[in-house]
């Protein structure tokens, strides 16, 4: 199963920069105005490299590889001189939970990479080949992983946890914020014998991707090229691990939020043609809604937990509308009969039936719309979903449960994939706190 190791990383020398001014969100949540306004925090922020930009006909892979260099033999990126694993806190909160403060505990290392069918790295996402390409250029050309995949592994009795407990005690190595509140506390690992632990602690589990589908492909892609153009190397050759940060599904810190959808643009739509078409599949309770998009969100996230203990529900809101519709599925319903096949553990995903009941089988939104967003807006916030509905934005709204973990657990362990936007763990693993290069000849 799953074989981790300490790999020398990469890091910033936080005596010489503001940690709060070089972190970065992952590149693929990245606008241009996003990139901008930290690139300009810091002439060092690692969106400079994983989001790299030139003038004209510049080469911005090349550009990356510049900079990450150029920050090394300045001094401001320092690479470990030993192996190391590296404990990883964020502390943060969310309007979603009120105003609890909550603590994700997990810890970063290499991890030996496996193709999919091998059972031991599984995933529950499809992916695209666009970010694949681009990610590859980058890792290539500046030979480093530069940001984790974020995997889960299942351990009830905290014993990896247990392991960290002296870390923790220390100061930390990197300590900073980022612009969504979120504090990001990096303490290095590098005592043999915890390592050992930790790695034989994870020797017979899977690991589950919960974000970085398309990163985890890359690094397969980069493995296969590196080392077939290298038969001879290391079994152990750090171009067979992939840098992973890596977490306890059963860490009460480990936050799951929804992903709602915005539809528009869809060609003759009819709210109240839809409506009734709804109702003869679902089970329908009006709910009223507040003036305050904040109270009417509270509202829609109670009812929405009520109603999942009935089984598969969705809130259908559509914009200027007062009263929104929670809808929980007709047990009755066959979902054979209206096209939808898998595994009971996909089927049994409120996603899974808004996509291929709802968005496919009654407003005609097939699977390259869905990918290509055609007809649909992401929004990850309730307020705000509800505040464009009451502009006026779009012409419906579908607000969502968090999809569980287990369920993403069950998904994975029979092969099967989720919809797009299934799941939204927060808050995202900060890019810049460590980075792993890689070479051929070099073992983790």
């Amino acid at each position: 199963m799953a074989e981790i190791a300490g790999f020398r990383g990469l890091l910033y020398d936080a005596s010489k920069v503001d940690m709060s001014k070089v972190l970065a969100p992952p590149y693929d949540v990245l606008d241009a105005a996003g990139r901008a306004a930290l690139a300009a925090q810091d002439e060092k922020n690692c969106v400079r490299i994983i989001a790299p930009e030139v003038d004209g006909d510049g080469d911005k892979y090349d550009e990356a590889r510049r900079l990450i260099h150029g920050w090394q033999d300045e001094g401001a990126l320092v690479r470990d001189e030993v192996p190391a694993i590296y404990r990883y806190h964020q502390v943060f909160k969310h309007e979603e939970l009120g105003e609890q403060e909550v603590v994700r505990r997990g810890f970063i290392a290499a991890v030996r990479l496996h193709e999919f069918d091998e059972g031991v790295i599984l995933r529950h996402e499809r992916t695209l080949k666009g970010p694949k390409i681009d990610r590859l250029n980058l890792w290539e050309r500046t030979s480093a992983h530069l940001s984790q995949i974020f995997t889960l592994y299942s351990d009830p009795a905290g014993a990896v946890d247990a392991l960290f407990v002296d870390s923790e005690g220390q100061e930390p190595t990197i300590d900073g914020t980022t612009a969504d509140g979120t504090r990001h506390l990096l303490w290095r690992v590098s005592d043999e014998a915890t390592i050992a632990k930790v790695r034989e602690q994870l020797a017979d589990k899977p690991l589950y991707i919960a974000d970085g589908h398309h990163r985890y492909e890359t690094m397969l892609a980069l493995r296969n090229k590196l080392l077939g153009d290298a038969p001879s190397a290391s079994p152990r050759s750090s171009a067979a691990f992939g840098m992973m940060f890596l977490a306890n599904i059963d860490d009460p810190g480990l936050v799951v939020l929804p992903t709602h959808r915005m539809i528009h643009n869809v060609a003759n739509f009819d709210a109240d043609a839809l409506r009734r078409k709804l109702s003869e599949l679902f089970f329908v309770e009006e709910l009223p809604l507040s003036a305050d998009a904040a109270t009417s969100g509270r509202a829609i996230r109670d009812a929405l937990t009520k109603a999942a203990q009935k089984g598969t529900s969705i809130a259908f809101v559509v914009p200027t509308e007062a009263t929104a519709q929670i809808l929980t599925l007709r047990p009755e319903v066959d979902l054979g009969a209206l096209g939808l096949t898998g595994a009971k553990e996909t089927l049994a995903l409120d996603v899974t039936i808004l996509h291929g009941v709802v968005l496919e089988g009654l407003l005609g939104i097939d699977r390259a719309a869905q990918e290509a967003q055609s007809n649909i807006e992401y929004i990850k916030d309730t307020r705000v979903a509800l505040e464009r509905c009451q502009a006026g934005d779009g012409q419906a709204y579908f607000l969502m449960n968090a999809t569980p973990v287990a369920q993403v657990v069950a998904v994975s362990d029979v092969g099967e994939v989720m919809p797009q936007k299934s799941t939204f763990f927060y808050p995202k693993i900060a890019t810049g706190m460590v980075f792993n290069p890689i070479a051929v000849g070099e073992d983790v």
